[in-house]
């Protein structure tokens, strides 16, 4: 038995340079949730979820259109979250992140994910390939579960707008990470979303 869980960033938002919470996908983002459908259009999906926060949810929705056989449903526990608050092996190099963040954000960040690992890395009794369109911490927070890292581990690890991550879940043994931040099909102009290098 296959369980394999497609965990996809939104596309990227319109004026999501100005810092607003939620918004529409520019056109860019919209290419690049119309990719990665094309990406996926020949995988047997059994089911299919995404936030609904508005990016992630019109991504879903381009998504879906291109692939008429799968629809998919909101999942709060899909939205975009802090997954965990500082602890005492996390760098100090983290520590300006959470100057903004307070402790009832974390506390249902850490609530929300431990139902998301719960609801979406059990192991299946059949077959299942599902569908995530969700956020980068989100993802982050899956991608650290698989490796049982430390809990700020999750801090560092990024996906581009429409970047693949495949995770196999197995019933017997810890689940694998098969693909990462998979951007094959994006072309240079569609690759969006990370972090800038720092010249050295």
């Amino acid at each position: 038995m296959s369980h394999f869980l497609y965990l996809v960033r939104h596309g990227e938002q319109q004026d999501a340079e100005y810092g607003l919470p939620d918004g529409p996908l520019s056109e860019r983002g919209k290419r690049q949730a119309r990719a990665i459908s094309d990406r996926l259009s020949g995988v047997p999906f059994t089911g299919a979820w995404h936030s609904p926060l508005e990016r992630a949810a019109e991504t879903a929705a381009i998504m879906t259109e291109r692939m008429p056989s799968l629809g998919s449903e909101p999942s709060a526990l899909l939205m975009d979250c802090i997954p965990s608050g500082p602890t005492a092996d996390m760098p100090h190099a983290f520590e300006t992140f959470f100057g903004s963040v307070t402790p009832e954000e974390i506390e249902a960040g850490e609530a929300q994910m431990a139902d998301a690992v719960a609801e979406f890395l059990a192991p299946a009794r059949g077959d299942r390939h599902d569908l995530l369109i969700t956020h980068n911490f989100v993802i982050s927070w899956f991608v650290r579960e698989v490796f049982d890292a430390p809990a700020w581990r999750w801090m560092g690890l990024n996906q581009a707008h429409c970047g693949l991550t495949i995770i196999r879940v197995r019933s017997a043994k810890p689940p694998v990470l098969v693909a990462h931040n998979d951007l094959g099909h994006l072309p240079a102009e569609l690759r969006t979303g990370l972090p800038e290098v720092q010249p050295v």
